[in-house]
């Protein structure tokens, strides 16, 4: 399954990810720290949907109230509910 999810209150403007059997398969994300979104990308692959998720629920940046880990841990809560309905 790919979900394409459009974060809000941060630099990234469009994460996509790959999921089959509840592990994340691969991760892209556009714009935001192109470095380090990378690298959260490349980490994430091979792992559980639900332990990605609580690992980067509720991280922020600065000043704002979430980040892009956040928005990839809502984007993520996202498909597991978009897949469990179908």
């Amino acid at each position: 399954m790919t979900y394409t999810y459009i974060p809000r209150g941060v630099c990234s403007r469009q994460m996509t990810i790959e999921i089959e059997n509840d592990m994340i398969q691969h991760v892209e994300i556009v714009g935001g720290c192109n470095g380090n979104l990378k690298g959260i990308a490349s980490l994430l692959q091979g792992m559980r949907v639900e332990d990605a998720i609580a690992r980067m629920d509720g991280i922020t940046c600065g000043p704002r109230p979430t980040s892009c880990p956040d928005q990839l841990s809502i984007a993520l809560r996202q498909a597991l509910e978009s897949e469990q309905s179908y």
